[in-house]
């Protein structure tokens, strides 16, 4: 497919392989801690969970990342509408990206932050937001955002943040509680179903 001026139209990106490379990289990451339990001292292995959390998060906030780029490349209304502003019909996966995170790079501050960024370039009818809205992760999405603090800073506030977040009085380190009553596995369970709903309802 090709221009009017004979140029070659941007290559539409798939919102759902960015789900379904998202669920493999899970998938991943959760073969590895199981590997490494069969290997490792007890804190060793916590050692590792701290590791996987901060891999799994990077993981997932890619995912939006992607699913964002998405939204754009393939239907620049979806921008347009939320910042007022007309964009050409096509754009390279380049440029949407660059519209996100211009020089910098894509983060954002727990479930409530990550709703208020993805909403600077969605309109609010975008069905990305009503699964990141669905109040089954919103346990999910705090976890893993404040244990990934928690793992990469070990900070006071981050503590703090992770302590209300898994409801406990105490928390030794992010991997600790996470190695304990399969709560890496759980909530690796809620956002791969996360991902699936949002391969689910997207058109492309």
């Amino acid at each position: 497919m090709v221009e009017e001026n004979g140029g070659a139209l941007p290559k539409k990106k798939s919102i759902k392989l960015a789900a379904q490379n998202f669920i493999a990289a899970a998938a991943e990451t959760e073969a590895y801690v199981a590997a490494a339990r069969q290997q490792l001292s007890d804190a060793q292995v916590s050692r590792v969970y701290d590791g996987a959390v901060i891999s799994l998060y990077r993981d997932f906030e890619n995912l939006i990342l992607e699913v964002l780029v998405g939204a754009i490349n393939n239907d620049t209304t979806t921008i347009s509408d939320t910042l007022g502003v007309s964009f050409p019909r096509h754009l390279t996966d380049a440029v949407c990206r660059y519209m996100i995170t211009g020089p910098s790079y894509f983060d954002f501050k727990g479930r409530d932050g990550l709703i208020k960024r993805v909403k600077q370039y969605v309109p609010a009818n975008h069905y990305l937001l009503p699964v990141l809205r669905d109040q089954k992760y919103k346990v999910p999405l705090e976890r893993l955002c404040t244990l990934r603090n928690l793992a990469a800073h070990g900070s006071p506030q981050s503590k703090k943040a992770a302590l209300e977040a898994v409801g406990q009085k105490r928390i030794g380190s992010a991997g600790s509680w996470l190695k304990c009553q399969g709560r890496f596995s759980l909530l690796i369970g809620k956002l791969r179903q996360l991902a699936q709903d949002i391969d689910a309802v997207a058109p492309y």
